[in-house]
């Protein structure tokens, strides 16, 4: 097939910096193929898809050398604008992309710009939002009042409505619900279509990829080849970087180590006819119990509503422990950001009532927390001494970004800079974690699990707000199911999360690993 994207020796280095951020790499991209880009936070994924269209160095300064194509022609001959008719990407951040007032605004806007008839665009504006499942009644809701997920939700549907013939997407199922991820899935993976997707959550997409290539910290090419070649072949390699894999893989690599050998599968079900009675898959799919500590807060019969808006929540009664941990799960726009501040106490109920100690919030942006020009400042700031700063940062794994800009961060690195920020002392009794793995990679998502457990240890009483069910499943001991304005179901962790019926009734997906967990019940 003739090529989509062509990459010849491409390199990017940021100003100022000593190494480039990416690159050299060498790679093409087939019309009509479907490939996924996985490597380590850091290693210039976004930067590389950043410069596809040219956004590098057009609209971010940066030095970008070698060759890059598309469909034959080179980048830079065309602006990044110009490149809409035949490129659309999602980004990673809705946030950082979306322009528009409103739902109908923001799907026509590249449109708009490419002049297309009012007409044409109406029609195209329509169909994206019956695609990307958005109710025709959102047409003129304003995306202010959107969840984290439905943003994501409206960033699809612009990009299914330009129609273009190669889709660049950065993350695109990071803050979606299982049933949207699905259907992302469905619409931008369909054969045929040419797609460059960066995704860490695997299981909704891999069986639709063609291909995967991937890359080391350096930002260097460290793999390339169909999925099942790639993960059998370099499974070690990529689990020693930290780089996501599937989790039958993950499994096999601990099982190795127990000296259990099993065949290179990739689904977890292929996996479970293989085990031996001796397996010990515990510790590396369950959370390790705690003894649970007093009530620290809790909600009566509680309304909750964000500021300005309407009530989303209703009949909430709940209460966190120290040293325990609640999972809130539930479908994008079901309230668990609204639940949050409530119970973290940044917003009183509406009716009802909250009882306990003023606690804090981790936000889905960790850039929202930071307030000065380093990591060190933003320790500094909360009135530690120099000392104390470094050793937190430390314990962070953050010593080397100490005089770094909190902006100029990896994901993962401003996670646990804002966490950092939050756990240092102990002001709060109450931490909320909102989408705390969104964006990681293997590494930095098993680092935050380990930090979530030693801080429950310390009897703080968290609660972790995840579409990631194995996630919730590795760090919780309660879970809470939102659907429908209240609480549908809760309790502990495992049971709750083997509940199939249950979670696929409100669009979520029980864990990847239940067929692990099944053998785990059989086996006693």
């Amino acid at each position: 097939m003739p090529e989509a994207l062509s990459c010849e020796g491409v390199a990017v280095r940021y100003p100022f910096a000593a190494r480039d951020a990416v690159g050299p790499l060498t790679l093409q991209v087939a019309q009509g193929e479907r490939v996924l880009l996985l490597g380590p936070s850091g290693c210039g994924k976004s930067t590389l898809l950043h410069s596809l269209t040219g956004l590098i160095p057009h609209a971010i300064p940066a030095d970008r050398r070698g060759a890059l194509h598309l469909f034959g022609q080179a980048v830079e001959s065309r602006s990044p604008a110009d490149w809409a008719d035949r490129v659309a990407i999602l980004f990673q951040d809705a946030d950082q992309t979306l322009a528009g007032l409103t739902v109908s605004d923001e799907i026509a806007f590249a449109l708009e710009n490419r002049a297309m008839p009012p007409a044409e665009i109406t029609l195209r504006v329509t169909r994206a939002m019956s695609q990307a499942g958005l109710p025709e009644s959102w047409s003129e809701r304003r995306i202010s009042t959107l969840s984290g997920g439905q943003k994501q939700l409206v960033a699809l549907a612009s990009v299914l409505a330009q129609g273009a013939d190669l889709v660049v997407a950065d993350e695109p199922t990071a803050c979606l619900a299982p049933a949207a991820a699905r259907m992302l899935a469905d619409l931008l993976l369909a054969p045929g279509q040419t797609v460059l997707i960066v995704d860490h959550r695997l299981g909704p997409i891999l069986d639709r990829i063609d291909r995967v290539i991937v890359l080391g910290r350096e930002g260097q090419l460290l793999a390339d080849g169909p999925p099942a070649q790639v993960f059998a072949t370099h499974g070690p390699t990529l689990a020693a970087q930290g780089i996501w894999t599937p989790l039958a893989v993950r499994v096999r690599l601990e099982l190795a180590t127990q000296g259990i050998n099993v065949p290179p599968v990739l689904q977890v079900a292929d996996l479970v006819p293989h085990l031996p009675p001796d397996a010990d898959l515990g510790p590396m799919l369950l959370a390790a119990p705690l003894p649970p500590g007093p009530v620290v807060v809790c909600l009566h019969d509680a309304a909750c509503a964000p500021p300005f808006g309407p009530k989303v929540l209703r009949d909430i009664s709940m209460h966190l422990r120290g040293g325990e941990v609640l999972g809130i799960l539930g479908p994008n726009g079901a309230g668990k950001s609204t639940l949050a501040a409530c119970l973290a106490g940044l917003i009183p109920p509406r009716e009802g009532r909250r009882d306990g100690p003023p606690g804090a919030i981790a936000f889905q942006n960790p850039e929202a927390h930071f307030t000065t020009d380093s990591a060190l400042a933003e320790l500094a700031a909360s009135g530690m001494t120099p000392p104390q700063a470094a050793e937190v940062l430390g314990d962070w794994g953050l010593s080397h970004v100490a005089q770094q800009h909190p902006f100029t961060l990896s994901t993962g690195q401003k996670r646990r800079l804002a966490l950092a920020l939050l756990t240092a002392t102990d002001r709060w009794p109450v931490l909320v974690l909102d989408e705390p793995t969104a964006g990681l990679d293997h590494a930095g998502t098993l680092f935050i699990a380990r930090h979530i457990r030693r801080l429950a240890a310390r009897g703080k009483a968290l609660a972790v707000i995840t579409h990631d069910a194995d996630f919730a499943l590795s760090v919780c001991d309660k879970i809470a199911v939102l659907a429908d304005g209240t609480i549908r179901t809760d309790g502990p962790a495992r049971q709750v999360l083997c509940d199939t019926a249950l979670l696929q009734a409100v669009g979520l997906a029980p864990p990847e690993a239940t067929p692990l967990l099944d053998w785990m019940e059989r086996k006693g």
